[in-house]
């Protein structure tokens, strides 16, 4: 499972485990991710999407692979209150150069998702 490799993921505490074969990351609530009075920054929510594709593509991939975001699309679905935030990815389609990812962000029920996001990675391979 990768590491948190980005400050922008401790900045927001994302804390990730691994459950049934795919990986949950977790946004606490707190000042930092906190938007109009009561619900998380879209912002934040956007962050804790594009983390959990970030790390189901590192962990699909070889050691010594890195990524880059080239496109991400977020779709926000209702209001994320000052409570956890749940998200998980899944990969689409992992071509040589291009991975194409899903992400879901939920909080007390993942059938309810606050937003959805669609992203795409450029994949450096090591040679």
């Amino acid at each position: 499972m990768a590491e948190f490799a980005s400050p922008y993921a401790r900045t927001l505490g994302l804390t990730q485990v691994r459950e049934s074969g795919r990986i949950v990351v977790t946004m606490p609530p707190g000042e930092g991710v906190a938007g109009r009075p009561g619900f998380l920054h879209g912002g934040a929510i956007g962050g804790l999407l594009d983390y959990a594709a970030w790390v189901a593509v590192m962990d699909a991939l070889d050691e010594g692979a890195a990524i880059k975001p080239v496109g991400i699309t977020v779709d926000f679905m209702r209001g994320g209150k000052m409570e956890d935030a749940h998200a998980s990815a899944r990969i689409v389609r992992m071509g040589r150069r291009i991975a194409n990812v899903a992400a879901t962000a939920w909080q007390e029920d993942e059938a309810k998702p606050i937003a959805t996001a669609t992203l795409k990675f450029l994949v450096v391979r090591p040679s």
